[in-house]
């Protein structure tokens, strides 16, 4: 997985190539993310099983299933 942060739009491409784009000022579940800086949010980190992405800093991530449940899916 790749994670990627394009103004307020946080992208994140999976092992099978579709990437899920989703702005974190409107998901109220991401206050944490939106107000962080740009040099905390490239910080980040893989789960060993692959299924979420961590911000040791911020000490909070979220898991691909929450993600993909935004339906706000992009295909690559």
């Amino acid at each position: 997985m790749r994670v990627r942060f394009v103004g307020d739009m946080l992208y994140v491409v999976l092992d099978d190539g579709r990437e899920i784009g989703i702005t974190v000022k409107k998901i109220k579940w991401l206050k944490w993310l939106a107000q962080a800086t740009p040099k905390q949010r490239s910080h980040w980190t893989i789960d060993t099983h692959g299924d979420a992405i961590y911000w040791n800093e911020l000490d909070d991530g979220i898991e691909v299933c929450h993600l993909l449940a935004t339906r706000s899916l992009v295909t690559a």
